[in-house]
């Protein structure tokens, strides 16, 4: 067999750390690295960049190439930005054209969407969300977001949901400002890991579960379970991200907030089942990120042209 046969790269670009993934699924990766995003673009992608061609010249030649990255981006593909960074909170990112680069450089279909978007996509193809239709993910790490699934398809407006930006409602005593550089006290700036830390003073994965910070984030996360479900009323929402991963007991108290926010509005157990099953971990677990590169790339490959 030839061991480049079906091969497509993906890069899960986040706001801490970038992984290069070479395979073609979950069973099947032949290469994975972590690097450092870095606060200059250009020497970010060109490490990326040469990565992926030393990988390619241990495995084989790419079909596809997949960028799963944080946000928000441009994805108007009438837009002469299309495939490009827009504003983000992330220092000296802001307008850098992921697509562009890494078209110029390998020449293969390529793939962009969001992170979130992107593992919701690997959910779907192999993961906690295979049998559904309609369905959210949400990732809680450096930032906040969330990729949503209608009727199969991902949604899309002018651009892609940024409801990790949707202002809500303080927990009781709460006068933190907020991380957000944009909105303060929003989702993100509540509840990211960012804000988890620097309400705590330490990194969020080292903050204990009966830190009062807890309350503040999972109020905030709690809200914006809520405005999901009646927006798009998903069959399964899977809560994924760095911080979730390392403190998985917070998905606990997310069931019992958004009930508490819902505050019996729906009947739940009628249209969804035990919330232990509907609010639940991401079936990929932290492998989520880097899976969704590797779906986008796979979609890209299928609707390309062919010859």
């Amino acid at each position: 067999m030839n061991p480049g046969a079906g091969l497509v790269g993906g890069i899960e670009l986040g706001g801490t750390k970038c992984i290069c993934t070479l395979g073609t699924g979950p069973g099947d990766v032949r290469m994975q690295i972590s690097l450092p995003t870095g606060s200059d673009p250009r020497a970010t992608l060109k490490r990326i960049e040469d990565v992926l061609r030393n990988g390619i010249a241990l495995h084989g030649p790419l079909e596809a190439l997949g960028i799963a990255s944080f946000g928000p981006l441009d994805l108007d593909t009438r837009s002469s930005s299309f495939g490009s960074i827009s504003r983000t909170p992330k220092p000296g990112w802001s307008h850098t054209p992921l697509a562009a680069f890494f078209e110029r450089a390998f020449d293969v279909p390529t793939g962009i969407d969001t992170d979130v978007n992107g593992a919701a996509l690997a959910e779907g193809r192999w993961g906690a969300a295979q049998d559904l239709s309609d369905f959210a993910y949400i990732t809680v790490g450096t930032g906040v977001g969330v990729g949503l699934i209608v009727n199969g398809e991902l949604v899309h407006g002018f651009g892609h949901p940024e409801l990790g930006h949707i202002p809500v409602a303080r927990a009781p005593g709460d006068t933190f400002p907020g991380t957000c550089p944009f909105h303060g006290a929003c989702v993100e700036g509540l509840a990211s890991g960012g804000a988890i830390a620097a309400q705590a003073g330490m990194p969020a994965e080292q903050v204990p579960p009966d830190h009062p910070v807890w309350e503040s984030a999972t109020t905030a996360l709690s809200q914006l379970l809520h405005t999901v479900v009646l927006a798009t009323a998903p069959r399964r929402i899977l809560i994924g991200g760095g911080v979730i991963h390392e403190r998985p007991e917070v998905i606990a108290r997310l069931r019992h907030g958004f009930e508490q926010s819902t505050q019996g509005y729906l009947d739940l157990p009628a249209l969804v089942g035990d919330l232990d099953r509907y609010i639940v971990a991401p079936g990929l677990a932290a492998a989520a990120g880097p899976m969704g590169a590797l779906a986008l790339a796979l979609a890209a490959r299928t609707a390309a042209p062919h010859e």
